[in-house]
């Protein structure tokens, strides 16, 4: 496929418009920090299509200069209306502009793209992009606030102006040690390290055997079977609750550890099955007869030659298992009781009875956990595609 290869210049009203455009959009939150959205959506536009306009109006040669001369300029704005973690902000907002200012007036964004790709495609291949990157933004801005205060020093939800400086005595790990010397924050801890793993378990052990066994064409009605065991990630969790908290409450689980286990078990099971299923799109069976054919029996055949190519997907479904009973909560008010109160039951019902910045360190720690999970599942990801020749080694 041919693509083009020069940047052509585009004019000034186009870069002018499109980077006010950019603009608006960044001050639409100086404006909300300030009081006033409508006037930083008025203020960005018309600030950066000015410096788009006058960035382009100097020599190209110039432009490695013109681009810090606008970070140092940013810089100093930044640091006047919010001293050092506006001069922050600014280096950042600074450097992007500064790039993307010439990404479009030079018509860089067109160097990638197919030549014969019409304007309007153009448009919503960077449109659809950066409404994307708007909603990551908006959906991790919360993380990226509660984390830092979880450092604050005083017992406050807010950011203190000992913080807003980077003043060193503003930041203190007291809420972690909070949580590792309170006897309810580690009983709850200790009861989700116990249920999440037997759920887990339960989970991999049952949705394994269920996705081979639906992979298997000769299998009736496989596909209402299918829409039953993976029901409870559709099915709305507080009407999941109610029928586990009346079902169990007539067979004696209710209040109890193996209820509560599984209960998450049945949450966790579809996430296990949609995964190895996947898998098990690739797999070869003609790897099973072969064994088959060899002497091995279905439970050698299975241990020794489907296992290991399915693994990267029972290991992912198994994390998703996990995070799914560690992060539940609404199930297990149901279901459990004071003894099976886990972290996000003790996190509920600090917020509803004694709000503590505790609940803060806690949070960052799951988000960490849960990073570190979604990183390993990743990881696992590519592996397997790997093994079924989907991807480059």
């Amino acid at each position: 496929m041919a693509v083009e290869t020069q940047a052509i210049k585009k004019p000034l009203g186009f870069t002018a418009a499109v980077i006010g455009a950019f603009g608006a959009l960044f001050g639409v939150f100086v404006g909300a920090a300030n009081g006033s959205v409508l006037g930083g959506i008025v203020a960005g536009f018309v600030i950066m299509a000015a410096v788009a306009a006058g960035a382009m109006s100097v020599d190209r040669k110039m432009e490695a200069p013109v681009k810090w001369g606008f970070v140092i300029l940013m810089v100093l704005a930044g640091f006047v209306l919010g001293g050092l973690p506006g001069a922050v902000v600014g280096a950042i907002f600074g450097y992007i502009f500064g790039l993307l200012i010439y990404w479009v007036g030079m018509g860089r964004y067109r160097v990638p793209l197919p030549p014969y790709l019409t304007a309007g495609q153009v448009l919503w291949h960077y449109a659809f992009r950066t409404i994307c990157g708007a909603i990551f933004v908006f959906l991790i801005t919360p993380i990226l606030v509660v984390m830092p205060l979880s450092f604050n020093a005083e017992n406050f939800f807010t950011f203190t102006p000992e913080m807003l400086r980077f003043d060193p005595e503003g930041y203190s790990l007291r809420h972690y040690r909070e949580f590792f010397q309170s006897s309810d924050w580690q009983q709850a801890l200790r009861n989700s390290l116990i249920i999440a793993p037997l759920a887990t378990l339960l989970s991999v052990s049952f949705g394994t055997l269920a996705a081979i066994g639906l992979s298997s064409e000769h299998v009736p009605f496989r596909r209402a079977i299918m829409a039953v065991l993976i029901s409870p990630m559709i099915v709305p969790l507080i009407i999941s609750a109610a029928g586990m908290y009346f079902f169990y409450s007539r067979i004696g689980l209710q209040g109890t550890l193996a209820g509560v286990v599984l209960a998450h078990a049945a949450l966790g099971i579809p996430f296990v099955i949609i995964t190895v299923t996947a898998t098990l799109v690739g797999f070869d069976r003609s790897l099973t007869r072969a064994a088959a054919n060899m002497g091995a029996n279905p439970v050698t055949t299975f241990f020794r030659v489907q296992m290991p190519l399915i693994l990267p997907g029972v290991i992912s479904g198994g994390l998703f298992a996990f995070i799914t009973s560690f992060d539940e909560v609404v199930v297990v008010l149901f279901v459990g009781s004071a003894k099976q109160q886990t972290l996000p039951w003790q996190m509920f019902t600090g917020l509803r009875e004694q709000i503590s910045p505790v609940i803060l360190a806690v949070a960052t720690i799951l988000v960490v956990i849960s990073i570190g999970l979604l990183a390993t599942v990743e990881v696992l990801r590519r592996r397997s595609e790997r093994l079924r020749g989907m991807s480059p080694g």
